[in-house]
């Protein structure tokens, strides 16, 4: 019994006749009848009776009525449902995004992209860039998003295994303790000369934060007294909070440091940003879930949404 089958016994029962059916499914007549007599055969039931005014179902064309149109419901919702994943406005996806990216940035592509597949489910994770991009490539997760002080050599190193999608320049800036609130705007690079930084470690496969700092401090001859190393950039945060360091972070948006008790301050002058990247598998954007997300991220760029 063939799904096609049962649209057309559904139909003859509907209009009360093959003719009529038949005009409706445009089909010819006999073609029609002979479908529902191939039925009745592979069932070894009778399924209608035909009278002068057409036909009738018998009793077990009234269970197969039933039956078939609960059934046919059922396909044409997964039908349905499946094409809303073909269109990218259904699923799930996982998403890798550096702690930093998670203050502000991501919040702002989630709320876009639920305005046009509120239905895509997207959980998050927050590793440290070098395990977002492992994960990446052990599938763990569909989307990365990473920041980078070499746009041009990491989209060289990683062309042939990643596919990205520029997310715009992220801007550096001075975070300071809480009792420097008179410091002055913009802050002139030379105040972290002598002084006490922290900083996350590096890491050859990402090279991010730390390279940005480094270049900086450098083109204008300021050299801290210490830096003090620790494990992300989020970690920096509570030392600086507590007074025991300076630091130079990224602020996305210039809105994501705002939720911390430090003080931030542009610098002078203004470092190089860091580049954001969302960073797929290879042709993983075949994934209309994926290929959607990615829409709405380069839309926030340019300001269409």
């Amino acid at each position: 019994m063939e799904l096609r089958q049962l649209r057309y016994f559904d139909a003859v029962v509907e209009a009360g006749s093959f003719t009529a059916a038949a005009e409706q499914l445009h089909l010819a007549q006999p073609s029609l009848s002979v479908a529902i007599g191939r039925l009745e055969t592979e069932l070894g039931v009778a399924l209608l009776t035909r009278t002068a005014r057409g036909v009738e179902p018998t009793a077990a064309g009234r269970h197969l009525l039933e039956s078939g149109k609960r059934l046919l419901a059922e396909v044409d919702d997964l039908a349905a449902s499946l094409r809303r994943f073909g269109e990218g406005i259904a699923g799930s996806l996982l998403l890798a995004a550096v702690p930093v990216l998670m203050w502000q940035r991501v919040p702002a592509l989630l709320r876009a992209h639920a305005a046009v597949a509120a239905d895509v489910e997207i959980r998050l994770v927050d590793p440290p860039p070098w395990q977002a991009i492992d994960l990446l490539r052990q599938r763990a997760i569909d989307v990365a998003a990473v920041m980078v002080t070499d746009p041009r050599r990491f989209a060289a190193r990683y062309r042939d295994v990643f596919d990205l999608v520029d997310w715009g320049d992220i801007p550096l800036v001075a975070a300071l303790p809480p009792d420097r609130g008179d410091a002055p705007e913009p802050l002139p690079l030379e105040v972290f000369d002598g002084e006490t930084l922290v900083m996350p470690r590096r890491v050859s496969t990402v090279p991010s934060l730390p390279e940005a700092v480094d270049e900086a401090l450098r083109r204008r001859g300021v050299v801290p007294a210490t830096i003090r190393e620790v494990e992300t950039i989020q970690t920096s945060v509570p030392l600086v909070e507590a007074g025991v360091a300076l630091s130079i972070l990224p602020d996305p948006d210039h809105a994501s440091l705002g939720r911390f008790d430090i003080v931030t301050r542009t610098l002078d002058p203004a470092p190089k940003p860091l580049r954001a990247f969302l960073i797929t598998r290879v042709g993983a954007a075949r994934d209309a879930s994926i290929a959607r997300l990615l829409e709405t991220a380069a839309a926030m760029r340019t300001g269409s949404v």
